[in-house]
């Protein structure tokens, strides 16, 4: 099986995988690292900061080359990032489709308005990032809206932040989700 855990920045997707490598026993793949790693090595001209819509353009068709390989291999795996698009269900056949599982993790505008310190205080639980100053608490609600829309536009499960974020409540939220696809 794979799982694709998408959302935007400070959601917590590393974070849902790492619990759900801990539950489940699969691996995680980061999109991030991926990307980083390409910048790095100089396989690509982007950088870190590049927009998400060309981020995407160029790492989707390599994490969905690894996905169907992982698949035709009968290897789990979790695939966790930004850069997974809404569409993504176009780039394979049915075949692939019965093995992929989706969750979309977004915050409601509520939830920012009350958590939007401690969402900022936690973007490191996982990985140490470089903080970014330039993230504003009215970016966060409109991407968090503008991903939740898209899920309900493409029947993709959502995992809706709106009260306590407690990340083994996540996981088991995730679970049934998983369960009811």
């Amino acid at each position: 099986m794979i799982i694709l855990i998408a959302g935007d920045t400070h959601t917590g997707k590393t974070l849902l995988a790492q619990k759900l490598l801990e539950r489940l026993g699969y691996p995680y793949l980061s999109i991030d690292h991926l990307k980083m790693g390409l910048i790095r090595s100089n396989q690509t001209d982007l950088i870190p900061t590049s927009g998400d819509k060309e981020l995407t353009e160029y790492l989707w068709p390599i994490v969905r080359e690894m996905i169907k390989t992982n698949i035709e291999n009968k290897q789990n795996l979790i695939v966790e990032g930004c850069y997974i698009p809404f569409d993504f269900a176009d780039s394979f056949t049915e075949g692939y489709l019965r093995e992929i599982q989706y969750i979309c993790l977004a915050f409601t505008a509520r939830y920012i308005d009350e958590h939007s310190e401690d969402i900022c205080a936690n973007e490191s639980v996982i990985e140490k990032r470089i903080a970014s100053s330039d993230y504003t608490v009215d970016d966060m609600k409109a991407a968090n809206a503008h991903n939740e829309a898209m899920c309900q536009q493409h029947g993709l499960k959502c995992i809706l932040v709106d009260d306590n974020y407690d990340t083994d409540r996540m996981a088991d939220e995730a679970a049934i989700v998983l369960r009811e696809s």
